[in-house]
């Protein structure tokens, strides 16, 4: 098993993160069992699962999830974060929940933390990424690292940043500025920067939206989209960013719920061509692979949460986010039943479980 791990130094009083983090992929042929071998059903299922919740306090249904093991991580949102103060309470009590033997590593606390349009907290990054991708590659790194120190600041340990989408003319991603450049070279040369900036702040970076997103016109949140690309153009273009930011040690990287017909007719987040196919054979990610939120429109168009969490754990996408803690709730459930009626293969669902853990591991203060 392979792992690149944070490394965490004090200099001068001051804690200097910096890390890259991968973390295993394998076939599990050979290897020796890891902890997610010993995990029960339910916890197996439950380290594939973020969820958000509403308010400035977790309700008792997410605590009663974190406490089973039943849940990997949290997303939070602007209504979770009043203030500075009240971030930190929230992820402090979050993380002080008890948790099973083997669990216990710190939760994966993630914020959509972009610039621009898109930011849950105040604070760095202070421009929008189109901004910082007109500002090049040393600016985009120095915002990076501010926004690392932020949001460690509270403990949030997952910037579901950068947008490493090409932003063509007339797409969503360009219309809203949250795409660094219209072109490949000028994406790769800026936001995956952003991500190292991040990284050596001891935050994991995430790029999105797997296999690319500039082409869209509307959000996936919004109405489904179909990405008319040839096979070759998204491999050319839209990919090209991603390979760079694969080839620095990049986290984690986010599957769109977009259609893509040149791989599959179903959304990339379900389409095992794209999730294993792309992302892994042909790209070598070796990190943690998260959907785009699962409430979308996208979404409902091909099923609820149970169907949608069984096809992403198909396809080999590691972890399923869901803003709403009870539509995850729904989706552990189908993962269990999915495991006991042998829909899903144990063995799959262990060896993403595996990365999660490792990457929970590497936060571990």
């Amino acid at each position: 098993m392979r792992r690149r791990r944070i490394a965490v130094v004090a200099t001068g009083g001051a804690a200097i993160a910096a890390f890259a983090i991968g973390v295993s992929l394998g076939d599990g042929s050979g290897a020796t069992p890891g902890p997610a071998s010993r995990l029960p059903p339910s916890q197996l299922a439950g380290q594939r699962i973020v969820a958000g919740f509403p308010g400035r306090e977790a309700p008792g249904p997410v605590k009663r999830m974190i406490r089973r093991g039943e849940l990997a991580g949290v997303i939070l949102f602007s209504a979770n974060l009043p203030d500075r103060a009240g971030a930190r309470r929230l992820v402090r009590r979050l993380q002080a929940i008890p948790r099973p033997p083997g669990l216990r590593d710190p939760l994966l606390v993630m914020v959509d933390q972009e610039g621009g349009l898109v930011k849950r907290l105040p604070g760095p990054p202070s421009v929008s990424a189109e901004q910082m991708g007109r500002r090049g590659a040393a600016f985009s790194r120095r915002q990076g690292r501010a926004t690392a120190s932020s949001l460690r600041d509270v403990g949030i340990d997952v910037d579901l940043a950068p947008v490493l989408d090409v932003a063509r003319p007339g797409g969503a991603i360009a219309a809203t500025e949250r795409g660094f450049g219209s072109t490949a070279s000028r994406v790769a040369a800026t936001a995956v920067p952003f991500a190292a900036g991040l990284r050596e702040g001891g935050v994991a970076a995430t790029a999105k939206h797997f296999p690319g997103l500039g082409a869209a016109r509307e959000n996936t949140d919004f109405a489904v989209q179909r990405i008319g690309l040839s096979r070759r153009t998204l491999r050319a273009v839209d990919e090209a960013p991603y390979r760079r930011f694969v080839e620095q040690g990049g986290a984690m990287v986010m599957l769109s719920t977009a259609i893509y017909p040149a791989f599959s007719l179903i959304p990339a987040a379900f389409a095992r061509p794209i999730a294993t196919g792309e992302l892994r054979a042909r790209l070598g990610f070796e990190g943690v692979s998260i959907t785009d939120a699962l409430e979308s429109a996208a979404v409902r168009a091909f099923g609820g949460p149970a169907k949608a969490a069984v096809a992403a754990a198909r396809a080999g996408t590691d972890l399923l986010l869901f803003a709403d803690f009870r539509a995850a709730a729904k989706a552990r459930r189908a993962l269990v039943k999915g495991l006991r009626d042998g829909r899903l293969d144990r063995a799959g669902l262990e060896r993403s479980v595996e990365r999660t853990l490792d990457l929970r591991r590497d936060f571990a203060r």
